[in-house]
This record gives C-alpha cells, structure tokens and sequence, in this order.
C-alpha cells in the first residue's frame, strides 16, 4: 500500500460537475493498493498517517500530528500510484490491484482513520475524479506499507 499525503490549507474532489468530497487545512491522501495488499498493510498505514507529526506548533517545528490540529482528511484512491515506468514509455500498472480487491482495502483504510477519529471525506472509487488542491508547505510524504 502506497499513500502520497499532501498537507493542504484546501482540497476537494470534483467527479462530473459534483464536488464530493472537499476539506479545508488537513491532509490529502492519494491511495494506492498494490496486488497482495492486506488488512495488516492498511492497519500499518492509517496509524502511521494519524501519528505523523507534520503540523507545525508555536515554535513554526513540525511537531504536531493530524489528531493534535484536528486535521480533517481527503482520501483519493489512485491505482496509478502503482505504475510502473522503468520500461518504455507507457507506464505499466500489474502490481496495482484490481477494483475487487482494492476497493474493500480501500474503504477499510478510510474507516480505520474514522475509527481513530478522524472525519475523513472521499473521492469515488473508480471514477474520472479532478482533484484541487492548495498544498500547505509544500509538505509532501510517501507512507508505504512495503518497499517496493
């Protein structure tokens, strides 16, 4: 499992002419779920995602998590973080997984980050989604499960 997590001061998800998802300052996690994934992977992952201490406290250091600043989240999947461009030109995506596998992986992530008490919005699974942003920092971070 891969997850690119963006501090924004702003994030929404627009499928069609909908936003369906949107948040103010918070995190956008951009979620990949490579074939073999497991609960274990996901478990892993939003734990480490809600500790992160990527908020800044009173002295400007990055020393507060997500829960510390009552961060909300934006959970996008997105296999394509799984393409593989090593060979040719056209990036090749076998290690993602396929929407049947992927999709409850998914959903398991996004309710074990509202288990941890997070309000978490979403994209939709599968769809042609534009994603907004105004990145915070810029801070940028890859959380992975297993190296790749």
């Amino acid at each position: 499992m891969r997850v690119v997590v963006q501090r924004v001061s702003h994030a929404e998800v627009v499928v069609g002419n909908e936003t369906v998802g949107e948040i103010g300052a918070g995190l956008l996690l951009l979620v990949g779920i490579k074939k073999g994934d497991t609960d274990e992977d996901v478990t892993y992952v939003a734990n480490k995602i809600a500790g992160l201490r990527i908020f800044e406290d009173d002295d400007q250091k990055m020393n507060l998590s997500a829960s510390d600043v009552g961060a909300d989240l934006l959970s996008v999947s997105q296999f394509t973080l799984y393409g593989d461009v090593r060979r040719g030109r056209r990036p090749s995506f076998v290690d993602a997984a396929m929407p049947s596998e992927a999709e409850p992986l998914y959903e398991r992530f996004n309710d074990a980050l509202r288990a941890a008490g997070f309000t978490v919005k979403t994209g939709v699974f599968g769809a042609d989604m534009a994603v907004q942003l105004v990145n915070d920092g810029p801070v940028t971070l890859i959380v992975e499960s297993k190296a790749f």
